[in-house]
């Protein structure tokens, strides 16, 4: 039980992670001075996209904050 305690707070940390990260990335992709209409939010999507799930590849070899839950 102790594991699959250990496991749903990994992927929430890890899932919060991973927002956090796409939204920074979101964030960088729109350049200053443009106009909401002139984004290629495709773009901006992908990229923030793949940043999240390269975070969560990146938790998989361990998370900071779950140091005390090992």
């Amino acid at each position: 039980m102790k594991t699959k305690r250990y496991w749903q707070e990994w992927a929430k940390k890890a899932g919060i992670r991973a927002v956090k990260t796409m939204a920074q990335t979101a964030v960088a992709m729109i350049p200053v001075g443009v106009s909401v209409s002139e984004i290629g939010w495709t773009a901006v999507l992908g990229t923030a996209a793949l940043a999240g799930i390269t975070s969560l590849l990146t938790s998989v070899a361990g998370l900071p904050e779950l140091k005390g839950a090992e």
